[in-house]
Order: structure tokens, then C-alpha cells, then sequence
């Protein structure tokens, strides 16, 4: 039974290669979901210099993880990898959006455009964090221009209507942003007529104590008493 034994010892050799290359991704994948987080979180405070260097880092990371399962295609579409990725498509374009800048594509980030579609729907939640943060010292123009890029990003998944197999689960997704959309405007109304109330009272507040205020002819008398 010769060639059984070397058919053995290729199939442990070929398995012995795709174990250490799982090992590796599965590693690299949990640095690319920790450098995505600390990017987002540096985002969300205003650390403009540490959101960059997270994404720097995140962005070399992911080229790893592409280069190194080259030869393993379904290591690389398994659901770990794929998962990072869309941490890495959820990080930049979080990232982007709430600086301001142009939205990064699929191209540019080099994802599958269902991992793609994922992360984006992953920024709604992003999205509404960074609202609630404008809320709580009032409303502001700022969380509605965030609002209306979470109904364009709603816009464009709820047309995504193929099988989960095709888009990852991509329908739960974006029925969960649309709950999260839903809740932000919800939220944004609130604080603007809660500012439309407290700009009213203060209005007649003023009004009123313009009104009760003594006028110039009562502040002479009260100087005479005085004298």
C-alpha cells in the first residue's frame, strides 16, 4: 500500500497548509475588527489624528488577510473573513461620512459587493450614535444632514431585493436600519420642537418681563421716595 501512503501524506500536507492559513486569517481577522472599533470610536470623539492611524493599520491588515487566502477562495468567502471585511467597509465609510468627505466604494476598499452592502448597512447604527451625541446639547442641522445619508444608504439596500444567499442576509440588515432610521427621526423631531418650545418661552418670558418691567415716570417716583 505505497500510494496510499504518499496520497495520505499529500492530503496531510495540503491540510497541514490550509490549517496554518485558517489559523492565520482567524487571527488577522480579530486585529482588523479591533483596529475597525478603535477607528469608529476615535470618529465619534472627535480624534481625527487616531481615527487615521487606525484606518492605516486596518487597511494594511485587510490586504494581508486578501493576500494570504489567495490560494484558499472559500477561506476567504467563510464567514469569519468576510465578517472583518465588512468591518472594514463599516469603519471607513462610518469614518468618511461623519467628517464630511466623499463615500468610499467597493472598489476603492476592495470588498465583495454583498460584504460591501453589509457594512453599509452596519453605518446606519453608526449613524444614529453620532446623532444622539448632537442631540443631547440640542438639535441641530448636523444630525438632519446625518438623517438624510441614512435614508439614501435605506434607499439604496431596500432595492437590493436577491436571496440571502446572494447578499449575506442582507434583508435582515436592512429591515434593521430602517427601525434604526425610524427611531433616529423620532428622535430629531423631538429636539427640534423641544427647541421650538423652549425659543417660544423664552420669547414670552421676555415679553412678559418687558411688560412688567416699571416704565421711566415709576422709576422717578420711586427715586423721589428715596430722597
Amino acid at each position: 500500500m505505497q500510494k496510499l501512503e504518499e496520497f495520505s501524506e499529500q492530503i496531510r500536507a495540503t491540510f497541514d497548509a490550509r490549517t496554518a492559513a485558517r489559523d492565520q486569517a482567524l487571527a488577522q481577522a480579530r486585529m482588523l475588527t479591533r483596529q475597525c472599533s478603535q477607528a469608529i470610536r476615535a470618529v465619534h470623539r472627535g480624534e481625527a489624528e487616531t481615527m487615521q492611524e487606525h484606518l492605516t493599520e486596518a487597511g494594511k491588515l485587510a490586504d494581508t488577510l486578501r493576500t494570504s487566502l489567495r490560494a484558499y477562495p472559500d477561506l476567504y468567502y467563510a464567514g469569519y473573513t468576510q465578517d472583518a471585511l465588512k468591518e472594514y467597509v463599516e469603519a471607513n465609510v462610518t469614518c468618511a461620512l461623519i467628517q464630511g468627505q466623499p463615500l468610499p466604494g467597493p472598489d476603492e476598499l476592495q470588498a465583495e459587493h454583498a460584504t460591501y452592502l453589509n457594512g453599509l448597512a452596519e453605518v446606519v447604527g453608526e449613524l444614529r450614535r453620532r446623532c444622539l451625541d448632537i442631540l443631547r446639547h440640542g438639535y441641530s442641522d448636523e444630525a438632519e444632514r446625518l438623517l438624510t445619508l441614512m435614508d439614501d444608504i435605506y434607499a439604496v439596500l431596500v432595492t437590493m431585493d436577491y436571496p440571502d444567499a446572494i447578499t449575506n442576509g442582507l434583508r435582515r440588515q436592512t429591515d434593521i436600519a430602517r427601525s434604526i432610521i425610524e427611531k433616529t427621526r423620532g428622535d430629531i423631531t423631538f429636539s427640534l420642537r423641544g427647541g421650538h418650545l423652549a425659543e417660544a418661552i423664552a420669547r414670552l418670558s421676555a415679553q412678559l418681563g418687558s411688560e412688567d418691567a416699571p416704565s421711566g415716570p415709576e422709576l422717578a417716583r420711586f427715586g423721589d421716595v428715596e430722597e
